[in-house]
């Protein structure tokens, strides 16, 4: 959220207790004082530091306690994997049937990607495209929203989560 109120999708790239760099489809000023809402972090209030071709980094104002807290988060965040954490996913994934599946973009145009994995609420797959956090899409014959971006793909969550039951019968 943006000093005059405004809000837009966005997506952290890199953090620590004392700074974030976000992609953003608007960028704000250096200077201006704004507040980021992330996933498993929560509140995050700041200066624009400076902008950057994809967005800007930004400093993190917090007391002793919330960087404690913040740290302790990031910790978490970044050990997880390698820990055998839970991640915290409502529903569990699979690996597809198929792998290749075309993905139909909001102007129409079908791009192949890979199916990496999939569940009941959403699907992960690589493509060498460029999209935005929020953009609409048909994966398959599935339409579904761009949640968020790793290295060489995108997780995408469907429109409409499929019954526990109707695994096998999502139709992508």
């Amino acid at each position: 959220m943006l000093q005059n109120r405004s809000e837009y999708p966005c997506q952290s790239i890199d953090m620590s207790v004392g700074g974030l760099l976000l992609t953003a489809p608007v960028k704000g000023r250096a200077g201006e004082r704004i507040i980021v809402y992330l996933e498993h972090v929560g509140r995050i209030e700041g200066d624009i530091m400076r902008v950057t071709q994809d967005g800007f980094a930004m400093t993190v104002m917090a007391t002793s306690r919330k960087r404690e807290k913040l740290a302790a988060q990031l910790t978490w965040l970044a050990n997880r994997a390698s820990l055998g954490l839970p991640e915290d996913r409502r529903h569990d994934r699979v690996q597809p049937k198929i792998s290749r599946i075309m993905l139909t973009l909001a102007d129409g145009s079908q791009v192949p990607v890979k199916l990496l994995d999939m569940s009941l609420s959403g699907a992960a797959f690589s493509a060498d495209i460029k999209l935005m956090i929020t953009d609409v899409v048909t994966l398959g014959k599935t339409q579904a929203k761009v949640m968020r971006k790793f290295d060489g793909g995108y997780a995408v969550e469907f429109r409409k989560a499929f019954a526990v039951d109707a695994i096998d019968q999502i139709d992508l």
